[in-house]
């Protein structure tokens, strides 16, 4: 027997104004920067490379339809790894801290 359990689905984000052109803005920013990450690996990649930006660029053209058209199921991307890296960021000051006492 086969039991599928289906996770409960995100609520909608809280709408306000400016939200759309914030969205849109983080919705082309994180693939651009995948691509400047590809463009500036210090060896050859090839097919890769290639492979790799148009997946970007497509990636980039959901995600803005999705801003524009769908913003209240939009979520940030910055603000999701933005907590995250502020989070190493402050464990990292913490075992600086610590082992320099």
């Amino acid at each position: 027997m086969w039991i599928v359990m289906m996770p409960a689905s995100r609520p909608d984000a809280s709408v306000w104004s400016g939200r759309r052109e914030l969205a849109v803005v983080d919705a082309v920013a994180w693939p651009l920067f995948w691509v400047w990450l590809l463009r500036h690996v210090p060896a050859p990649v090839g097919l890769v490379g290639a492979v790799g930006n148009a997946i970007a660029l497509l990636s980039a053209i959901l995600r803005v339809q999705r801003a524009i058209w769908m913003n209240h199921r939009y979520w940030f991307t910055t603000w999701r790894w933005g907590k995250v890296a502020v989070a190493m960021m402050l464990m990292g000051w913490a075992m600086r801290l610590s082992l320099s006492a």
